[in-house]
């Protein structure tokens, strides 16, 4: 099986893997206050520096979840009701945010009646920072926080959040960014940036999946989604997963050490799959920014296909990929990241995303440009229902 679906979940790493399983052995719940208690908190406070320590941030500043999903929504809706207090209401966000991001933005205009903006991108889906520049002149007084993803992770444009976070710097108002994508594919620092808040994911970078965290600067006021034991400054409640996070620091520190190296091998064969590709399917579009974006994301739209078919045919010769997100898996729907950068419907519904990760070889590339031809010809046999 080829597997090119990285970007929807990556193998563990083989250190990550002994990680999670040496500590998985030993006893302890890193709240209590005996010895085997301590050990276990050590074990927390070791992995918060080494996960620090890599991304520019203070081992106070990294607040352990249980998914990135939980860290977008925990920052997302904790910045803007820490804000509201004070009379703010507008949230500002992208039209190309994850659902982890998207649905927690449309709760708060559902449910709480929080003014919504979405930033508009351009056909490379890369957002529009002058139009940020004129809504903080216009309305910088009433925005609770601006939300905005590092790299995109359907079509792999990285994004400008160091432009988004100086802009919003002199008016006071929190930036947040959803780094799942990026962390340990592109350069990210937490300090240097000057983001507010930050989230990562450890299933997207060979870590274990349902461990993530949020970067979260000291002085940022946000009101907790969880209420108990008063564990991660209070912000996160919960009994702390000691294996996993001690999995979760040995791949971002992992990752993010062989980063550039990695980056420049998956780029290579990024670059031959897109080749390939073209090769086979001449009219097939290749979506996304083709300099600024992820080493291991190759997004092409397939003319006259319908995703999901082309997808399943893919995957009965033997090669995984995805339509988009895999948390939208499933849903006969047009990508709303493809909508937002301008194109129709039929195209928004026949696109295919590849990713590619630390266990991708060229045989992989190998095995899809064999498949994809006689895949798209039965895709568009069956057209577009």
């Amino acid at each position: 099986m080829a597997y090119l679906d990285h970007a929807a979940t990556t193998p563990m790493l083989p250190q990550a893997l002994d990680a999670y399983v040496r500590t998985a052995r030993e006893l302890g719940n890193a709240s209590s206050l005996h010895a085997s208690g301590r050990a276990a908190r050590r074990t927390v406070e070791e992995s918060r520096e080494r996960i620090g320590e890599a991304l520019g941030a203070k081992p106070s500043e990294v607040v352990f979840t249980g998914s990135g999903t939980e860290a977008d929504n925990l920052a997302v809706k904790g910045l803007h009701w820490a804000r509201r207090a004070s009379g703010r209401n507008r949230l500002v966000t992208t039209a190309i945010e994850h659902h982890a991001v998207a649905d927690a933005v449309a709760w708060l205009g559902d449910h709480e009646k929080a003014d919504v903006t979405e930033l508009p991108v351009d056909k490379l889906g890369r957002v529009d920072v002058e139009v940020l520049a004129e809504l903080l002149d216009e309305h910088a007084d009433a925005i609770t926080v601006i939300t905005c993803m590092w790299a995109n992770n359907e079509v792999g444009t990285i994004q400008p959040v160091c432009e988004i976070a100086a802009l919003a710097a002199p008016h006071g108002i929190p930036v947040h960014t959803d780094a799942v994508q990026a962390v340990g594919h592109t350069p990210v620092d937490f300090a240097a940036c000057e983001a507010d808040a930050l989230t990562l994911s450890g299933h997207k970078l060979g870590g274990p999946t349902g461990t993530g965290a949020l970067l979260l600067r000291r002085d940022t006021k946000l009101t907790p989604l969880l209420h108990g034991g008063g564990q991660e400054r209070e912000i996160r409640s919960g009994t702390l997963d000691v294996p996993g996070i001690a999995a979760l620091a040995e791949a971002v520190a992992h990752a993010v050490r062989t980063q550039e190296a990695e980056s420049q091998r998956l780029a290579v064969l990024r670059d031959e799959l897109v080749a390939r590709v073209r090769e086979a399917v001449p009219e097939a579009v290749y979506n996304g920014d083709p300099e600024h974006r992820l080493p291991g994301n190759a997004h092409f739209s397939f003319p006259g296909c319908e995703g999901d078919a082309l997808l399943m045919l893919l995957d009965a010769a033997g090669v995984e990929c995805a339509t988009g997100s895999a948390c939208s898996a499933g849903i006969a729907q047009p990508s709303h990241v493809l909508l937002a950068m301008g194109a129709g419907e039929d195209d928004a519904r026949s696109s295919l995303r590849f990713t590619l990760g630390w266990s991708t070889t060229k045989a992989d590339v190998d095995a899809l440009a064999a498949a994809l031809p006689e895949a798209v010809e039965r895709a568009r046999s069956a057209g577009l229902s």
